[in-house]
């Protein structure tokens, strides 16, 4: 049973409001944004206006850490590797995950034959020849999304249930609930399985920097494709 007023109870409790805060941007920052400014499609500020929505989540949880919590945002000390490390660190984890992503979305498409996403498809335009909405968004997903779930709900999962596994699987179970509101099977697995794979590095390595990096690169050139080929399958937040 979980002591509400202990530091594990607090670690709970901020799991659960970052996790809610994220599932309510994802879900209502474009009707709420739409009712303020009057905007009827998603154009470039209003998807920039949500984007800064997400940082928001990320300055409340640094906020609760170190108020409610008051301890460091980040429970697990960052370790520094040399430069040629980041780079081959980056490079791998890029190839695994687009290779292991490739895969399964290949999986899904023979099971299911057709599956687009209505939402992602939205945003092939808004994002054409726009490169500074491609930057900032991708920096975005990299920084807000793994510092949050890699380097916040992770070793916090960790610490209450005394398990690395569970702060592996948990936080990319998070991630991956998170991005099903692209409403595709897809969108739910890939993120899955790269969550899998962040934690995975984070816990032996203990380098936040390289997932924001990675994370980053991986978005980008998605993005960058949207520009020349009907790309359907983003995993950015």
């Amino acid at each position: 049973m979980i002591d509400f007023m202990g530091l594990n109870g607090k670690y709970s409790l901020g799991i659960l409001l970052t996790f809610v805060l994220l599932g309510i941007v994802m879900l209502y920052v474009f009707p709420i944004i739409s009712m303020i400014t009057g905007a009827k499609t998603v154009t470039g500020n209003t998807f920039s206006i949500s984007r800064i929505a997400l940082w928001t989540v990320l300055l409340i949880m640094f906020l609760y850490s170190l108020f409610i919590e008051k301890g460091s945002f980040l429970l697990k000390a960052e370790k520094k590797y040399s430069i040629a490390f980041n780079i081959k660190a980056v490079i791998v984890l890029y190839l695994v995950c687009v290779f292991g992503g490739t895969v399964l979305n290949g999986i899904i498409q023979f099971a299911i034959h057709k599956e687009d996403s209505s939402k992602i498809l939205q945003f092939t335009t808004l994002f054409k020849n726009d490169y500074f909405l491609i930057i900032f968004t991708c920096f975005t997903a990299g920084a807000v999304e793994e510092l949050l779930m890699r380097g916040y709900i992770q070793p916090r999962i960790e610490k209450i249930y005394n398990s690395p596994l569970a702060g592996v699987l948990v936080s990319a179970a998070l991630f991956g609930i998170l991005h099903s509101t692209y409403g595709t099977i897809g969108q739910v697995v890939v993120p899955f399985f790269i969550g899998v794979v962040f934690a995975m590095f984070y816990k032996i390595y203990s380098n936040i920097k390289i997932l924001i990096v990675c994370h980053f690169m991986i978005d980008f050139v998605t993005l960058m494709a949207m520009n020349f080929i009907d790309f359907k399958h983003l995993s950015v937040f």
